[in-house]
């Protein structure tokens, strides 16, 4: 055991424990309660239950004793509402042991609605249990939980402690319900499961984790992406299908990057860029009107207005109005090279590069995503270079760009997507290329070759709009999250010691 490394306040605590056993009342024997209604329920709806008995159970979170009466606050899922236990209505045994109890103990409480003189909505209790006995000490009400960290490694304790946290999570669940409704009565998706662990870590150019089978004697990837796996099954006849889900990347953290994100992704059989801008809208419209009742999304003090429809943005207009290059009038790969080396791109980064196509997309991240508000849109960023898009269909009036956007919203992407290349052939090339990048260790991230994919474009797949969403970015937008670890219930920490935790 660990009792050596107690605190005198747990101490206090298991020798409270110690004498509820020994009087046989060890509070971690009881199975269940009968909860009938939450403490927001009560409340709400106070007229109708006036009077009305109840059982309720939940934390206490304080305590007030006065000789042979008491108050104290009881928290459940919804929310905190007092509760009167006198002495004289549940016995003077039970009322003694009561005393005893401590802030962060669960109990369940059976009693009857009523309002106190101030009129403060109260349950006066008629019969109190001890469920659980909490060991640790809550943070005090006056400073609650506020270090970052420890709120992150000790969600369970954020939770009980800041009620803004609960309610950002309940908003998650609003959101991703939301999401999902809208894709299946909307427009028709069905929901799949595709496989988490795959021998090709495909769908997006990205560094993944790998583990080992050792019945197979095999490498796998923890998924970056579930693109590949959803279009093979457009190839079978499944027309539209999603899945919202997990991703794992191996790459560096911050306030929007966490190593495993939900992502998702969706794909519509005879659907291109247009079809998905429109899906992308209404998820994003809809889910901030499901949470919030307006289609103004306010994020750390900025308004955006996610009313359909978005704006559009060439990337290489973008590029030109903001650096003044004009990548229209440059034609072949040495000459963008040297255009952006003018303009001030390193000149060793810009000869690996190497071409016009990635040499844009460049300075377009480089150069236009940090200026300040000019991607705050919402705005679909659109004519993405064939080199930094191995999966999307080429623009049949120019065919250096593809049929792609991503979707901006607060300088941020929260959506890539496709028409979706449908050509083996082109494929099969584009993947060849990535992999002589790849091999040659040009680019690490570069998408591997996957023939088997290949083989199902030869089989044949329709003409296809897929799409890409960052369920969590979304979400920090809609509930005004300053980080993604606070729309993720336990985001990714370094391990410490926890020996005293």
């Amino acid at each position: 055991m660990y009792a050596e490394d107690l605190t005198e306040q747990r101490r206090i605590r298991r020798q409270k424990l110690k004498e509820l056993q020994e009087a046989g009342r060890n509070p971690f024997l009881h199975e269940t309660w009968n909860v009938t209604a939450h403490s927001m329920d009560i409340k709400d709806n106070f007229d109708a239950m006036e009077d009305e008995e109840v059982s309720v159970a939940g934390r206490i979170m304080s305590k007030r004793v006065m000789g042979k009466a008491a108050f104290f606050d009881m928290q459940d899922k919804q929310g905190r509402i007092q509760c009167y236990v006198k002495r004289d209505d549940i016995g003077a045994e039970e009322y003694k042991w009561f005393k005893t109890y401590d802030i962060g103990d669960i109990v369940g409480i059976e009693g009857r609605v009523f309002k106190t003189k101030t009129d403060e909505i109260s349950v006066h209790v008629t019969r109190l249990v001890l469920l659980s006995k909490s060991l640790q000490v809550l943070p005090d009400k006056w400073n609650g939980l506020k270090d970052t960290d420890l709120r992150y490694r000790q969600r369970y304790v954020d939770l009980i402690m800041n009620p803004d946290v609960r309610d950002t999570f309940i908003k998650r669940t609003k959101i991703v319900h939301e999401i999902k409704r809208v894709l299946e009565e909307d427009y028709g998706y069905m929901e799949v499961d595709t496989p988490i662990l795959s021998p090709i870590a495909g769908g997006a150019n990205a560094r993944p984790f790998v583990t080992h089978h050792n019945t197979l004697d095999i490498d796998l990837y923890m998924r970056i992406a579930n693109e590949l796996y959803l279009k093979r099954l457009i190839v079978g006849g499944l027309d539209r299908v999603y899945e919202m889900g997990h991703m794992f990347r191996n790459e560096g953290m911050d306030r929007n990057h966490n190593p495993e994100f939900t992502s998702m992704e969706c794909y519509m059989a005879y659907g291109n860029m247009e079809t998905t801008m429109d899906v992308t809208e209404q998820i994003v419209y809809k889910a901030q009107m499901a949470v919030n009742g307006t289609p103004i999304l306010t994020y750390q003090g900025k308004e955006f207005d996610v009313t359909p429809p978005w704006k559009r943005l060439n990337m290489t207009d973008a590029v030109k109005e903001i650096t003044g290059v004009d990548f229209n009038k440059i034609e072949s790969d040495e000459d963008a090279v040297q255009a952006a080396i003018d303009y001030g791109m390193d000149e060793e980064e810009a000869r690996a590069l190497g071409s016009r196509g990635k040499i844009i997309a460049e300075m377009f991240e480089n150069y236009c995503e940090d200026v300040p508000g000019y991607l705050d849109g919402p705005v679909f960023v659109v004519g993405h270079p064939v080199e930094i898009s191995p999966l999307a269909k080429r623009d049949p009036e120019d065919p250096r760009i593809t049929r792609r956007f991503e979707a901006y919203i607060n300088g941020w992407e929260v959506a890539n997507a496709f028409s979706e290349l449908n050509d083996p052939i082109d494929q099969y090339e584009r993947f060849a290329e990535q992999q002589r990048e790849r091999d040659a260790g040009v680019d690490d991230e570069a998408h591997p070759m996957d023939m088997d994919f290949v083989n199902a474009l030869e089989v044949g797949l329709p003409p296809t709009g897929g799409l890409g969403v960052g369920i969590d970015r979304v979400i920090m937008l809609i509930t005004d999250s300053p980080s993604i670890r606070d729309v993720i219930l336990f985001p990714t920490m370094k391990t410490k010691d926890e020996k005293n935790a």
